[in-house]
């Protein structure tokens, strides 16, 4: 019985053993695939699966298993195995998503619609930005309605008054200031833009660093007695020194952010802060110079240090900065006579005689008192430097000169350059002392004017006084041998 019992337990291990050995090896037999909805990705075997990235940025999806690709993903398109596994869970419970519901953080504009549809559950629709531009259109400002051209400054207020005819004012001699108060403009029309050939364009001063609200509280100093120096629109040390010398000098509290307290006084000293001006031919024909050599020996070899140019000379008789003067009238041809250009309408100078004056050092300016001690004039000033220092003490004004020559004498005074001779440098605004020197009784120390007025108060002298040439001539005018300078720290 056990015999018999061993032979068929035998017989049928082989059997089995048989019949796995003729089972086929090759991967021919069919797999079991979960069935995917259409658009779906065919996942073999389990989700076993291997991820690589061609050259072109195409993530391509292989079977871990047979090596088959699966499918091939461009950028920008595909999904990541995460989102992968959530739709195929959607899939698997009925609910495919939208394609219009894919959102890719990597996609701006995906991201884009993403915040739209947000916004829209939240019952705030935004609708997407116009494309305004136009591929067929320059863009330029012709492409709006062309102004009318009447002769005048455009107005497209309905209810805002046509200017009437520009008030011009007349030319005084270019080495001099202007003693009259220039006619001011229309307040209308120094409102609106000027006509630049039917385009519309921005204020020059504006693209400058320059405002014309600041040039106008210059102006209103200038008028008082409180030379801000040049006038440039920019606030400083100089506009700030100038306005606490015109608050003494006029007993007012006035602040620079006052702006109806100084169109008030605008108003009451002289009207708008800007005139119109026409160049004459005597202002286009100069005579100019080329330009002013460096070099003292080169300009000793020069007849005169006049001017330069047409807007240098405007420049200086409007008491302006030459770049400013240029930005206010940024189409004017200023060499050509009766160009109507827009310049300062610094008023009356100052006429009350001067009988003491004090350079102060530290504040970098100089005061103009009168008979009775009353500030009657304050100018800024370039007051020595640290390598040949101003004098100290108090001194006496010896005599006025106009329009001087200037003795350059290195045994002296400083050494310019390579030149160790003396040299007689012709007058002009643009010489080493500009158009004034007010000889002190300590030799070879004055107060005069500048060939760069901008520099005033922010560089340093060779122990002198320096002024703009237009302060400095005003002060000449006010002051007469024996009146008292006295210098303090």
């Amino acid at each position: 019985m056990l015999r018999t019992i061993f032979t068929l337990s035998a017989l049928a291990a082989g059997l089995f053993s048989s019949n796995v050995m003729a089972a086929p090896t090759e991967d021919t037999a069919p797999r079991v695939v979960r069935a995917a909805a259409a658009g779906g990705i065919q996942v073999a075997q389990d989700g076993n699966l291997d991820i690589y990235y061609d050259a072109r940025g195409n993530r391509v999806i292989v079977d871990a298993d047979t090596g088959k690709v699966i499918a091939i993903q461009p950028p920008r398109t595909r999904l990541d195995r995460r989102a992968l596994r959530r739709e195929t869970r959607l899939r698997e419970l009925g609910r495919v998503p939208d394609d219009n519901d894919r959102y890719y953080l990597d996609d701006p504009e995906d991201m884009a619609r993403f915040r739209r549809k947000q916004l829209e559950e939240e019952g705030r629709v935004i609708p997407p930005p116009a494309d305004e531009y136009d591929p067929d259109s320059d863009n330029s400002v012709e492409a709006y309605p062309p102004p009318q051209d009447d002769g005048s400054y455009d107005n497209n207020y309905p209810d805002a008054p046509q200017p009437a005819e520009p008030d011009t004012i007349k030319r005084q001699p270019l080495d001099e200031a202007s003693i009259e108060p220039v006619q001011p403009a229309p307040a209308d029309q120094a409102a609106l833009p000027p006509k630049t050939g039917g385009k519309t364009t921005v204020d020059p001063s504006l693209s400058l660093g320059a405002r014309q609200d600041v040039a106008a509280l210059q102006v209103l100093l200038d008028r008082g007695g409180a030379s801000p120096g040049v006038i440039d629109g920019r606030f400083g040390s100089n506009v700030d020194k100038a306005l606490a010398a015109y608050n003494q000098i006029t007993g007012s509290n006035l602040r620079s952010t006052d702006a109806v307290g100084i169109q008030a006084a605008l108003a009451q000293s002289g009207g708008d802060a800007f005139a119109n001006y026409t160049i004459t031919p005597e202002d286009a024909a100069g005579p100019y110079v080329a330009s002013i050599p460096e070099d003292y020996s080169q300009k000793a070899q020069l007849d005169r240090m006049g001017y330069t140019s047409v807007t240098e000379a405007l420049a200086e008789r409007f008491h302006m900065d030459e770049n400013y003067l240029k930005a206010l009238n940024p189409d004017a041809n200023f060499n050509r006579p009766g160009t109507i250009i827009k310049v300062a309408n610094f008023g009356r100078l100052v006429s009350t005689p001067v009988a003491r004056i004090v350079a102060d050092k530290g504040r970098k300016e100089v005061f103009a008192y009168d008979a009775g001690g009353k500030l009657v004039a304050a100018y800024p000033a370039t007051i020595g430097s640290s390598d040949t220092p101003s004098p100290s003490g108090i001194h006496t004004v010896s005599r006025v000169a106009l329009d001087p020559n200037y003795t350059y004498n290195p045994s002296i005074n400083f050494k310019q350059g390579q030149n160790d001779k003396v040299l007689t440098i012709p007058p002009g605004p643009n010489g080493p002392v500009g158009s004034v020197w007010i000889a002190l009784d300590k030799p070879t120390y004055g107060i005069h004017g500048t060939p760069d007025p901008s520099k005033i108060g922010k560089t340093e002298s060779h122990g002198c006084v320096r002024l703009t040439n237009w302060d400095a001539r005003e002060l000449a005018k006010l002051v007469s041998p024996g009146v008292t300078v006295e210098f303090v720290e």
